[in-house]
């Protein structure tokens, strides 16, 4: 049973990372501080390390590069809630393997570790529709959304369940648009289940978060000692894929000079990881999602045309959750079904007061939002409803619907601007000024960096 040292001063988090570990069959150790951290180092035998980025006496770097100075072949992984480009570019040149931005979800986590202990780790399925990694090709995606896809009753839904059954025994590639939060790796991972590749791998991957210094490692992989920090060889996403379905979200933010790599590599069909010579074959499906106008990006010289092309064989958009209004409790439902099981709760359903706050608020976050929502309230009810007063204070008091900020990026032109309003308008807050952008943090913390904003 593998033995993990798990490094977080945050102890209620600790605690929940440690019971989720539990269940899962791995064997771990918590320490509060880099000092104690060290101590346990040298008492015990480990086969992995996750540190959290910030602790009260050291940072996750410098913690990294303690470890690796003793032991050098260690794994290990850095949790941080920041998604700092530059921490992310450091921490995998000093040797890291990976690094996660808080919150993540379960079969992420899984996911990774299996990489980094590169063994067939048996972990047991928890929940329906959350797979675990070491299944059968294809039922540990890794995908950040595996679970069950509701499918809803609305118009707008039917006309998306009725693309995706005719797009989804084809090979072409399908470029997926909507509104952040809609859904879009769900309907992606439902493309995917319901291929002929559905036996083997499907393989998530989030564009925005992966910094244009490393995408070609993370694409392609790498082999031991290509680079300074690469201590050992490390398989990329595409190969990963091989034979299954490849997602890329957030496809409109990478860097013109990663656009070049990823087409070369889909019209070649061929991949050759950093520092090798050798050139491995790659049978993939590609399913790309965007929130972005890529027609405007290509007319703006920031988004390859010949890859929009390649990538858009079919389209297929994603409605809104306001466009959605007859399936609101559907998802309502089953977001409350999975809260309680994420948090052994017992809640059965909603107020009547609570439903009609539901139908009237506008959601701009979409299914995300909702989800969030709900898992929140679900937390704080210790009866059997959900009642108003579990309810966060921007749903139950919602402002007036910021037009002049709420939109999606169409040009690079303005995105500096909108950047700037939206952060003045929240003071501020990040997590605010993402959603009033309706981009995801992540992708919020790379625009920073790329316009040299310092809020």
């Amino acid at each position: 049973m593998p033995n993990i040292l798990l490094i977080e001063d945050d102890v209620a988090f600790s605690a929940m990372l440690e019971r989720f570990l539990n269940k899962n069959h791995f064997e771990v150790i918590t320490s509060y501080s880099s000092a104690d951290a060290l101590e346990k180092l040298s008492e015990h035998s480990f086969d992995l390390v996750f540190t959290d980025l910030r602790l009260p006496d050291d940072d996750g770097i410098a913690v990294l590069s303690k470890v690796k100075a003793k032991f050098p072949g260690l794994p290990v992984i850095l949790m941080t809630s920041y998604a700092e480009v530059n921490t992310a570019v450091e921490a995998m040149k000093k040797g890291a393997f990976d690094y996660i931005s808080k919150p993540f979800n379960q079969d992420e986590v899984l996911l990774v570790i299996k990489n980094a202990l590169r063994t067939d780790v048996k972990v047991p399925k928890e929940k329906p529709g959350v797979a675990a990694p070491d299944e059968k090709p294809g039922k540990g995606s890794g995908s950040r959304s595996a679970r069950q896809r509701v499918k809803g009753i609305s118009n707008a839904s039917s006309k998306l369940n009725e693309y995706i059954n005719l797009v989804a025994p084809t090979d072409m590639s399908v470029l997926i648009i909507g509104d952040s939060g809609t859904g879009k790796e769900v309907v992606a991972k439902a493309i995917h289940d319901n291929s002929k590749r559905k036996d083997f791998n499907f393989v998530a991957v989030d564009c925005g978060a992966i910094p244009k210094e490393i995408a070609a490692s993370e694409f392609f992989g790498h082999i031991k000692g290509s680079f300074t920090g690469a201590v050992n060889d490390k398989k990329g996403h595409f190969e990963a894929a091989n034979k299954g379905t490849i997602f890329l979200d957030e496809v409109g933010n990478l860097s013109y000079e990663n656009q070049i790599q990823l087409l070369r590599a889909l019209q070649e069909r061929k991949i050759k990881p950093i520092g090798s010579n050798k050139e491995i074959d790659v049978d993939i499906r590609l399913i790309t999602a965007t929130n972005e106008d890529l027609v405007k990006a290509v007319e703006n010289g920031t988004f390859r045309e010949d890859l929009y092309h390649r990538l858009n064989e079919f389209s297929i958009k994603v409605p809104s959750l306001h466009d959605r209004k007859e399936d609101l409790m559907i998802f309502a439902d089953h977001f409350l079904k999975l809260a309680n099981e994420q948090l052994d709760k017992e809640v059965v359903g909603f107020s009547d007061e609570v439903i009609a706050l539901f139908q009237s608020y506008k959601w701009p976050g979409n299914l995300r939002e909702m989800s969030n929502v709900i898992k929140r309230s679900a937390l704080l009810t210790h009866g059997e409803l959900i009642s108003k007063d579990a309810l966060p204070a921007e749903l139950v008091n919602p402002k007036p619907e910021q037009s002049t900020v709420r939109r999606s990026f169409s040009t690079k032109e303005n995105e500096k601007d909108l950047i700037v309003n939206a952060l003045a308008e929240v003071d501020n807050n990040k997590s605010k000024a993402a959603r009033l952008l309706n981009i995801t943090r992540k992708t919020l913390y790379n625009k920073l960096k790329e316009y040299n904003i310092e809020p």
